[in-house]
Protein backbone atom coordinates (compact mmCIF):
# COMPACT_ATOMS: atom_id res chain seq x y z
CA UNK A 1 0.00 0.00 0.00
CA UNK A 2 1.17 3.50 -0.82
CA UNK A 3 1.94 5.44 2.41
CA UNK A 4 2.58 8.75 0.63
CA UNK A 5 -0.07 11.31 1.41
CA UNK A 6 -1.49 12.82 -1.78
CA UNK A 7 -2.57 16.43 -2.08
CA UNK A 8 -6.30 16.94 -2.70
CA UNK A 9 -5.38 19.62 -5.26
CA UNK A 10 -4.51 19.10 -8.89
CA UNK A 11 -0.89 19.51 -9.95
CA UNK A 12 0.91 20.12 -13.21
CA UNK A 13 4.54 19.65 -14.19
CA UNK A 14 6.90 22.63 -14.35
CA UNK A 15 10.58 23.51 -14.16
CA UNK A 16 12.38 25.47 -11.44
CA UNK A 17 15.43 27.42 -12.56
CA UNK A 18 17.74 28.59 -9.77
CA UNK A 19 20.47 31.08 -10.65
CA UNK A 20 23.28 31.76 -8.15
CA UNK A 21 25.14 35.08 -8.29
CA UNK A 22 26.28 38.00 -6.14
CA UNK A 23 24.55 41.32 -5.60
CA UNK A 24 27.61 43.10 -7.00
CA UNK A 25 27.41 41.23 -10.33
CA UNK A 26 26.58 43.70 -13.10
CA UNK A 27 26.19 43.77 -16.83
CA UNK A 28 26.49 46.93 -18.87
CA UNK A 29 22.89 47.85 -17.95
CA UNK A 30 23.36 47.74 -14.16
CA UNK A 31 22.57 45.11 -11.56
CA UNK A 32 22.58 41.65 -13.13
CA UNK A 33 19.94 40.16 -10.85
CA UNK A 34 17.60 43.11 -11.46
CA UNK A 35 18.16 42.79 -15.20
CA UNK A 36 17.43 39.03 -15.10
CA UNK A 37 14.21 39.62 -13.14
CA UNK A 38 13.14 42.31 -15.61
CA UNK A 39 13.81 39.97 -18.51
CA UNK A 40 11.78 37.19 -16.86
CA UNK A 41 8.90 39.61 -16.30
CA UNK A 42 9.11 40.92 -19.87
CA UNK A 43 8.91 37.30 -21.11
CA UNK A 44 5.82 36.86 -18.88
CA UNK A 45 7.23 33.92 -16.93
CA UNK A 46 4.88 32.63 -14.25
CA UNK A 47 7.06 33.73 -11.35
CA UNK A 48 10.53 34.90 -10.40
CA UNK A 49 11.97 35.91 -7.02
CA UNK A 50 15.41 37.07 -5.92
CA UNK A 51 16.61 36.05 -2.44
CA UNK A 52 19.59 37.61 -0.65
CA UNK A 53 21.53 35.29 1.65
CA UNK A 54 23.53 36.07 4.78
CA UNK A 55 26.50 33.99 3.73
CA UNK A 56 27.58 31.53 1.06
CA UNK A 57 30.44 30.26 -1.10
CA UNK A 58 30.87 28.82 -4.57
CA UNK A 59 33.48 26.99 -6.59
CA UNK A 60 36.22 29.42 -5.52
CA UNK A 61 35.65 28.51 -1.87
CA UNK A 62 35.64 32.23 -0.99
CA UNK A 63 33.01 33.13 1.62
CA UNK A 64 30.58 35.85 0.50
CA UNK A 65 28.62 37.50 3.29
CA UNK A 66 26.25 40.26 4.11
CA UNK A 67 28.23 43.08 5.66
CA UNK A 68 27.62 46.78 6.00
CA UNK A 69 30.85 47.55 4.14
CA UNK A 70 30.41 45.01 1.35
CA UNK A 71 28.09 44.39 -1.56
CA UNK A 72 29.31 40.80 -1.94
CA UNK A 73 25.95 39.38 -0.82
CA UNK A 74 24.99 35.99 -2.33
CA UNK A 75 21.77 36.16 -4.36
CA UNK A 76 19.59 33.34 -5.68
CA UNK A 77 16.97 33.91 -8.35
CA UNK A 78 14.25 31.28 -8.56
CA UNK A 79 12.06 31.10 -11.67
CA UNK A 80 9.20 28.63 -12.06
CA UNK A 81 7.19 28.00 -15.23
CA UNK A 82 6.47 25.39 -17.88
CA UNK A 83 9.56 23.64 -19.25
CA UNK A 84 9.37 25.27 -22.68
CA UNK A 85 9.10 28.76 -21.15
CA UNK A 86 12.10 28.19 -18.86
CA UNK A 87 14.07 26.88 -21.86
CA UNK A 88 13.10 29.98 -23.87
CA UNK A 89 14.30 32.22 -21.02
CA UNK A 90 17.62 30.39 -20.85
CA UNK A 91 18.11 30.85 -24.60
CA UNK A 92 17.13 34.54 -24.51
CA UNK A 93 19.36 35.34 -21.52
CA UNK A 94 22.32 33.12 -22.46
CA UNK A 95 24.76 36.04 -22.73
CA UNK A 96 23.89 37.17 -19.18
CA UNK A 97 24.04 33.67 -17.71
CA UNK A 98 27.36 32.55 -19.26
CA UNK A 99 29.49 32.61 -16.07
CA UNK A 100 26.83 31.82 -13.48
CA UNK A 101 25.95 28.60 -11.65
CA UNK A 102 22.41 27.41 -12.37
CA UNK A 103 20.25 24.41 -11.63
CA UNK A 104 17.08 23.23 -13.34
CA UNK A 105 14.71 20.90 -11.49
CA UNK A 106 11.44 19.20 -12.27
CA UNK A 107 8.71 20.46 -9.93
CA UNK A 108 4.94 20.26 -9.60
CA UNK A 109 2.78 23.36 -9.51
CA UNK A 110 -0.16 22.95 -7.13
CA UNK A 111 -3.41 24.48 -8.38
CA UNK A 112 -5.40 25.80 -5.45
Amino acid sequence: MDNIERTPFSTRPAKRLTILLKARDHDHHGSLYVHLLQRARKMKLAGATAFEAHEGYGTSGQIHRTHSLSNDVPVSIVIIDRAERVDAFLAAAAELLADLVMTVSDVEIVDL
